[in-house]
């Protein structure tokens, strides 16, 4: 065994814990007992539609082993820097450290793990080489199920262990499986000290917006038309803030400019977040519950407003396949783009589907095709004796009383559309983890 990849998940709770905290505990256990961490860990989102899915959904993994190569800071932990190696010593066998490396382990779930929660089952494994890509890709966009993931563990002899339910060793094998293949991202996570747990946070308002201008790396850190600092958990967990972003160096910069209340610690991940991995082009016909879609279709049922200001309309395709649409209340002002729209409108909608009745739920929508607008200004007008015309009924057209001439139509005025052709997205307070903030397609 040269390398150990360890996953994690589900340690946490709504009423504390946090799976992210119990990693950078292994983490420096870890390297306090002589092994390295060989590249970034690794924060890995998975399908956020799952009924049953953990608090963040978000599961963690890494790589340990001899390292070699440079090395680069990645975070500090009681008071120590913490650095990751570009590569693994090939030549070096670590098998016999496997105990070791398993016994850290338990150590840090029997002291962090949140088993007292009933709706906390955590799981971890350690493998010495990673799954399949496809493991992630269906954690990630459809369901995964136990007894498959228990398989592909034993498939690569490797060892897991789950507690109660055992559900945590979905995400945590999912998580080893994760490559950054196409994209992703980084957060820079600080940790509060232990007497802070569980009490109001203290991350200046004024300094996340600053950050947000200085470093356009930087993604969804402050909601500026609801006022909300997005990189403050709402949570009684151990984290203080979390900085998303592109570039390392900008999420370092950050640390160091954000007023706070004191950082106990802090560690960069690479993640999957703000990448749509989640996201699949699928026709309407093909839309399952649970799964995060990209669909295209023209409206054929203007939105509508529901009591608690859910706002619902309808798109078709063009072999007449349907399906409802909904941007609820939380997504806030976006709610009012979602309200321009009319019948005849092409857009493609994101998000996630609700199960019953088949909804998706929406993350953003691209408008391809805008249909033009018009309202009536008056009764037409009777060609013939210049007089206007009566209505004959709901769409059944006008009728001039003394001249009998039938018209289909009234006198119409075309009017400019509020919105345009583009992109429009949830508010950054609405946005999920994995959603892919338009300023990142820049």
């Amino acid at each position: 065994m040269k390398e150990i990849w360890i996953g994690i998940d589900d340690t946490d709770s709504r009423k504390g814990g946090c799976t992210t905290h119990v990693a950078k505990k292994i983490v420096k256990y870890l390297i306090d007992d002589g092994f390295d961490l060989i590249g970034y860990p690794r924060l890995v989102r998975l399908n956020p539609n799952i009924p049953w899915k953990t608090r963040g959904n978000g599961a963690i993994s890494f790589r340990i082993g001899c390292g070699i190569g440079k090395k680069f800071k990645v975070g500090e932990i009681d008071n120590s820097d913490i650095f990751y190696f570009s590569d693994n010593d090939k030549e070096v066998d670590i098998v016999d450290r496997f105990d070791d490396v398993k016994n850290i382990i338990l150590n840090v779930f029997d002291d962090y793990a949140y088993l007292k929660d009933d709706n906390t089952n955590p799981g971890f494994v350690i493998l010495n080489e990673k799954p399949s890509f496809h493991v992630y890709e269906k954690g990630v966009r459809d369901i995964l199920y136990l007894d498959e993931i228990k398989d592909t563990v034993r498939s690569l002899n490797g060892f897991y262990k789950g507690y109660k339910n055992s559900r945590g060793l979905i995400g945590a094998v999912a998580s080893v499986a994760w490559r950054d293949i196409c994209d992703y991202t980084f957060e820079l996570i600080t940790y509060r000290s232990t007497d802070k747990w569980g009490t109001e946070r203290f991350v200046d308002d004024e300094f996340v917006k600053k950050i947000d201008i200085m470093f356009p790396s930087t993604f969804d850190n402050y909601d500026y038309d609801n006022k909300h600092n997005r990189i403050v958990p709402n949570s009684p967990c151990p984290i203080l803030y979390g900085v998303r972003g592109d570039n390392v160096n900008d999420l370092m910069e950050s640390y160091k400019l954000i007023d706070s209340e004191n950082v106990d610690s802090w560690i960069v991940f690479q993640t999957n977040q703000g990448t749509d991995d989640h996201i699949q082009d699928l026709d309407i016909k093909d839309v399952k519950p649970f799964q995060s879609v990209k669909v295209l279709g023209k409206v054929v049922v203007e939105p509508y407003t529901i009591k608690g200001g859910h706002v619902f309309f309808r798109i078709k395709n063009d072999f007449d396949d349907k399906i409802d649409c909904a941007a609820y209340e939380p997504t806030k002002q976006f709610r009012n783009i979602i309200r321009e729209l009319i019948v005849g409108d092409v857009i493609e909608v994101y998000g996630g589907v609700r199960e019953s009745p088949l909804t998706v739920n929406i993350e953003k929508i691209e408008i391809k095709k805008l249909e033009d607008n018009y309202i009536k200004i008056e009764n037409p007008i009777c060609p013939k004796c210049n007089k206007h015309m009566k209505s004959r009924g709901k769409n059944q057209g006008y009728k001039c009383i003394k001249c009998k001439i039938k018209i289909k139509y009234p006198e119409l005025k075309k009017i400019d559309r509020v919105i345009k052709k583009g992109f429009y997205e949830a508010p950054v307070c609405a946005r999920r983890h994995l959603s892919k903030p338009l300023k990142r397609n820049n």
